[in-house]
């Protein structure tokens, strides 16, 4: 259930993930989520969560001022 409007319907998507670190932009784009069909909200699975985590910890390594990252490109 949202917990926003409390509607039960989703649908599923993607959405851009976006991190700010240190005055530095991490985007993460292309992430698989949950769309709540009546208000729009997103939400990740477990997986998907620690999936960003892997990815926001390994790009704050390289960091420049912005960095974008697809998630389907990331093992």
């Amino acid at each position: 259930m949202c917990m926003y409007c409390k509607n039960d319907k989703y649908k599923e998507s993607t959405t851009t993930h976006v991190v700010n670190y240190k005055n530095c932009i991490i985007v993460v784009k292309n992430v698989p989520c949950l769309e709540c069909e009546q208000c729009g909200e997103k939400y990740y699975s477990d997986a998907v969560v620690e999936k960003l985590e892997r990815i926001v910890e390994s790009v704050k390594k390289l960091m420049q001022e912005i960095a974008v990252v697809d998630y389907a490109m990331t093992a």
